[in-house]
């Protein structure tokens, strides 16, 4: 299956946010720097969620440098993290726990609603552009206590590494040029 192009500018905005030392490769550290910025984002998150969120960071990082490094350097590079995370059948599985730890931390009262406060906050922490984030909340149709279901972010976040999506929500993250 050939990717979109919003699937692959959604995947290179993703890869520059994850390089957190910005040495335009993916390494466990940047992962673990990543893990630490976006937990500390909501204070108020159960300490439950918040180990289940590193965790699925500690995953996410694990699973790119066994099925991304091809060439053994310990670091995945651009072209490697484009050819698998873009391969639903290989990055599926850390993708879902990925969604679904993010999703929860953002609803730190346990109600099933992720407000925006809180929303925001973690998608800062991750590196996504203030009115980006906006606009990817208002296109999930905030209920009038400012606020989307939880299953509607993490479907948001899955659908964001499906190659064939265009047209997806999560789409308002990449800068228009």
């Amino acid at each position: 299956m050939v990717p979109t192009t919003e699937a692959t500018n959604r995947i290179e905005l993703v890869f520059s946010l994850f390089d957190a030392d910005g040495n335009g490769y993916l390494e466990l550290p940047d992962f673990e720097l990543m893990s630490t910025r976006v937990v500390a984002a909501v204070p108020a998150a159960p300490e439950a969620a918040k180990d289940r969120l590193a965790a699925a960071f500690r995953r996410y990082g694990d699973t790119l440098l066994t099925e991304l490094d091809a060439n053994g350097d310990g670091r995945v590079s651009p072209e490697e993290f484009t050819s698998v995370v873009l391969n639903p059948q290989r990055f599926d599985a850390a993708v879902d726990e990925f969604a679904e730890a993010l999703a929860a931390m953002g609803d730190p009262d346990g109600d099933g609603f992720v407000a925006r406060a809180e929303f925001i906050a973690l998608m800062i922490a991750i590196g996504f552009a203030r009115p980006n984030i906006e606009a990817l909340f208002d296109a999930f149709g905030p209920d009038g206590q400012d606020r989307v279901r939880v299953s509607t972010w993490a479907d948001a976040i899955r659908d964001y590494y499906r190659p064939e999506k265009s047209g997806i929500a999560g789409d308002h993250l990449v800068p228009v040029a």
